[in-house]
């Protein structure tokens, strides 16, 4: 069943800083990385279920691609997958969004 995947305001500023801090150093690798990840994302209109669960969350409908060092957490929704967040794997999930007060959903 295809979903429409809708990004969060929250993943979008993770998108939008990542893109800026390699931009630094290289905008062409900033645009082609942030490509990457767009084309990642638009995949789980179909493929929504083939991520791994979120060991930290332990939700079955909050999953993660891995995308390079980088993790795309989206939740499955009946009519759509929205993209919570991006962020580096070296990151401890929990305390970040605790830090952020983030929302699952």
């Amino acid at each position: 069943m295809a979903r429409k995947v809708i990004w969060s305001y929250e993943a979008t500023k993770d998108l939008d800083a990542l893109a800026e801090y390699i931009a630094r150093d290289s905008s062409f690798y900033a645009a082609a990385f942030t490509q990457e990840i767009l084309d990642a994302s638009r995949t789980l209109n179909e493929l929504s279920e083939r991520g791994r669960v979120v060991p930290e969350l332990d939700e079955d409908n909050i999953r993660e691609l891995f995308i390079r060092e980088y993790r795309l957490i989206y939740s499955i929704e009946r009519p759509h997958v929205v993209i919570l967040a991006l962020v580096h794997g070296a990151r401890d999930l929990k305390v970040l969004w605790e830090k952020e007060n983030r929302d699952l959903s």
